[in-house]
């Protein structure tokens, strides 16, 4: 499975054609992600893939106080009810623990949401588990909060990076939840993070955009992008995953996995 994470329009359609397995929606990427637009989350679930949308109130850290909590839940159900598949949420608490009493409201908010739309939503705790001091101890506690899946460079900059972590992450879950790799993965490296045993594979697929406009720059209209997701990157990374499945007798997954 490939989840790619997008931010507008443009980086949907071309994630969609290039074959991308799940959707991760949301907006700003370059501040890792913020929560996206109601508009965008209406036309994504449309879409012939499951969409998870990432609710991120604000950047920086991820020690929310009860007000921001409270947006965090209205932005859970927004999502459910607009038809998203699954969120992706994260909570700290100083010391670098996961907040759980806060995570676990979050969660019986998002399971009530779905309910009461008669079906099911798919969980994620996002990349506040890299601030864990102890990840081990912090998967446990997820898995006691319910979640799905965890997303994870296994604690450092890059998944290449943290590829131990992750490897001893993959073990410890033996099948209780699923690993999400995610960190800087692309078709060169995308083999050496699948070998260490992880479920799954979150990536942007960007390449560098195109020189921009400086008079959008000069009157504050736009800042500096990293890049650009297109149908020939996400592609490349699809194929790359399909290789490593051929090489080792295992079935492509890539169009069978559930909307989990």
């Amino acid at each position: 499975m490939l989840e790619v994470c997008v931010e507008d329009l443009s980086g949907l359609r071309e994630a969609l054609a290039g074959g991308a397995g799940r959707i991760e929606l949301c907006s700003a990427l370059s501040l890792g992600g913020l929560t996206p637009s109601a508009a965008l989350v209406g036309v994504a679930v449309r879409g012939s893939v499951p969409v998870h949308v990432l609710i991120r109130p604000r950047a920086g850290d991820f020690l929310y106080d009860r007000g921001e909590e409270e947006l965090i839940a209205t932005d859970i159900r927004a999502a459910v009810d607009a038809g998203a598949a699954g969120v992706a949420i994260g909570a700290n608490r100083p010391g670098a623990l996961l907040d759980g009493p806060m995570l676990q409201r979050l969660v019986s908010v998002a399971r009530e949401a779905a309910a009461r739309r008669d079906t099911s939503v798919a969980l994620t705790l996002h990349r506040a588990f890299d601030l864990c001091a102890d990840p081990l101890a912090a998967l446990e506690a997820v898995i006691t909060l319910g979640f799905d899946r965890v997303l994870t460079s296994g604690g450092a900059g890059s998944a290449m990076a943290g590829r131990q972590m992750l490897a001893a992450l993959a073990n410890q879950a033996r099948g209780r939840i699923r690993i999400l790799a995610a960190g800087g993965i692309d078709p060169g490296n995308v083999a050496a993070v699948l070998d260490t045993g992880v479920d799954e594979i979150h990536a942007s697929c960007q390449v560098p955009p195109s020189p921009p406009d400086a008079r959008l720059f000069e009157l504050g209209f736009a800042q500096p992008r990293h890049g650009h997701a297109t149908a020939g990157s996400v592609g490349a990374l699809v194929s790359a995953i399909e290789e490593w499945h051929a090489r080792r007798g295992s079935p492509d997954r890539q169009h069978q996995e559930s909307a989990e």
